[in-house]
């Protein structure tokens, strides 16, 4: 005869309620009975003879015995037996686990604020859980990986310690940092904390004016914008490798230069400082021509992490480039004259010469001029060629 009694393992949340159940498929008017891990009966049938009230009948029929236990403790985990009174006696085990969830998540930090570029360890603990508990980090949307110790207490309770360290930047100031509790008997446990950073100045040089060419004459005002973490406690203009004009004034972050010249063309810069450091951006100034309409390179402004030589004044020529194209030229030319020659000698036409046949052995002039007469039309032609 097969197996006619069932039931099942129970998991339950210390402090809450527990259902035992013990099912039978085909009953024959066989006694149900319910045992505790130490073999007492909870439950004869329907009668009780257990005296702890914290067992209740839920249903009994011929065919389930259904006992609910309230208020759940550590020492009431273990093996219940559904018991079936038939020969042989039939019996189906039933284990409790009773979860305990674990405190609070408790969040520490190595240090309140961080610098950038420096490193942190943040630790998260939660303590005294059934079964372990596994801590997760997060920063942000980001998953991060943390170091974890378990400690073993008393009846297998567990307390978890995580320990995340993670180097920070300035784009990390104000991220929560999240650890979050994974256990079976709770949901949505979790504890934050906003990162603190510390970052050194942003600078940047804004031009009030002029907003185009700045010309001989003119004046102009340039305006340091520095921001960070703490707030930047000292502001200085310099001129790079130069004098600052004298006349120059400077007002808090501003720098005004009245009746600009070409003396002043140079680097600017603009230094800000903390207490995590300092950074600078740099101004090229060029001093342009009154008459001036074409717009050369504009002036720029260079960044603290930028090479502060860069030149943002008009290039000078390169006179070896000017050599090329001129000989370049001059060489074209050459070659188009030689050309020019050829075509025209091979196109010029060839003319006839005609002398005198016989007038270098006449006698006399006379002589001469009849001879020559006479031979005219008798004479052989002479060719000359000019190539």
């Amino acid at each position: 005869m097969g197996q006619n009694l069932v039931t099942n393992n129970v998991s339950v949340v210390e402090g809450e309620t527990a259902i035992i159940s013990c099912r039978v498929k085909n009953n024959d008017d066989s006694v149900i009975q319910l045992l505790n891990p130490n073999r007492q009966t909870i439950y004869f049938r329907d009668v009780r003879p257990l005296k702890d009230s914290r067992f209740q009948l839920v249903n009994f029929s011929d065919n389930e015995l259904l006992v609910s236990l309230s208020n759940v403790s550590l020492s009431d985990e273990g093996r219940y037996v559904c018991q079936l009174y038939t020969d042989p006696p039939q019996e189906a085990y039933a284990d409790i686990t009773v979860l305990v969830p674990p405190g609070n998540p408790i969040l520490e930090s190595r240090e309140e604020i961080v610098s950038e570029g420096n490193e942190t360890e943040i630790t998260c603990t939660a303590m005294g859980s059934k079964p372990a508990s596994t801590i997760k980090w997060m920063k942000g949307d980001q998953p991060l990986q943390g170091e974890a110790t378990v400690e073993e207490l008393y009846d297998r309770m567990f307390t978890v310690t995580s320990r995340l360290r993670l180097t920070v930047s300035k784009e990390d100031d104000g991220v929560a940092v999240i650890c979050i509790i994974d256990h079976p008997a709770v949901k949505d446990f979790q504890a934050q904390k906003y990162l603190e950073v510390q970052y050194k100045p942003e600078v940047q040089i804004v031009v009030e004016f002029p907003e185009g060419l700045t010309r001989e004459g003119e004046n102009l005002e340039l305006t340091c914008k520095a921001k960070g973490k703490p707030q930047p406690h000292q502001i200085n203009w310099l001129k790079v490798d130069d004098d600052f004009p004298s006349h120059a004034v400077i007002t808090g972050s501003d720098l005004f230069i009245e009746n600009l010249n070409k003396s002043y063309n140079g680097t600017y810069r603009c230094v800000a400082s903390n207490l995590v450091g300092e950074a600078y951006d740099d101004y090229i100034l060029y001093v342009y021509d009154v008459l001036t309409t074409t717009p050369p390179p504009t002036n720029t402004t260079i960044s603290a992490f930028q090479d502060s030589r860069a030149d943002g004044a008009p290039q000078k020529i390169d006179h070896a480039v000017i050599g090329g194209i001129v000989a370049v030229v001059v060489f074209a030319m050459l070659c188009l004259l030689i050309v020019l020659g050829r075509y025209f000698a091979r196109h010029k036409g060839t003319y006839f010469t005609h002398e005198a046949k016989g007038a270098d052995d006449a006698a006399d002039a006379d002589t001469a001029i009849i001879n020559a007469e006479g031979g005219h039309n008798n004479s052989d032609d002479k060719k000359e060629y000019y190539i």
